[in-house]
């Protein structure tokens, strides 16, 4: 006579469960992953990879200059502001949140 399994009430449940169970398996432990390193390049991609590089640089620099700026002016008008008696015009709008 073959054994029944326990009823559980849970469908797709049962007693005792089938292996591998429901559950994936656990990732190893102790390994970090594995990354291919970058193939060796010419030294003309390389020289063309760097000049992108560096007008990105430029391009992120005048950026932060520009806003450096900005915020240099916004302290030199509260300063005013604070020294001509703390009448205060409205704010200017900043940027959408």
């Amino acid at each position: 006579m073959a054994r029944r399994p326990i009823r559980t009430g849970i469908p797709g449940w049962r007693y005792p469960p089938i292996y591998p169970y429901m559950y994936p398996p656990f990732p190893p432990y102790g390994y970090p992953p594995i990354y291919q390193p970058m193939p060796p390049m010419s030294p003309e991609d390389e020289l063309a990879y760097l000049e992108n590089y560096k007008r990105e640089l430029e391009a992120e620099k005048a950026d932060i200059e520009q806003e450096i700026r900005e915020v240099e002016n916004r302290i030199k008008e509260l300063k005013d502001m604070i020294e001509g008696g703390g009448q205060f015009p409205p704010r200017p709008p900043g940027p959408p949140v």
